[in-house]
């Protein structure tokens, strides 16, 4: 397992290079007075390259989001009894001005 250890002050001038060592495979102990504060790793070999994709997937670990309860291996289902936004801007337009 490829290792190094970087201070925090050359690790904040030189911040590209270890991320792109990390990146590689390798791992960054981040250290604060020859005390270990944080560490970069590459990500694990479960996590997304998307963005998006990835942040979804840890929300569903933590449980902060369920998945949905439907498959849709059949596509997306369709969008029959959904409102244009006009539409739904027009009908709050008139239930406020009830008030």
């Amino acid at each position: 397992m490829d290792m190094r250890a970087v201070g925090i002050k050359t690790l904040n001038s030189r911040l590209s290079e270890y991320i792109r060592i990390a990146a590689q495979g390798e791992t960054v102990l981040v250290t604060d007075r020859d005390r270990v504060v944080a560490e970069l790793s590459p990500p694990s070999p479960r996590r997304s390259e998307v963005l998006g994709d990835a942040m979804l997937a840890e929300g569903v670990r933590k449980g902060w989001i369920r998945p949905p309860l439907i498959s849709l291996a059949g596509g997306v289902p369709s969008p029959e009894g959904i409102n244009a936004l006009d539409s739904i801007l027009s009908d709050l337009d008139a239930d406020r001005s009830d008030r």
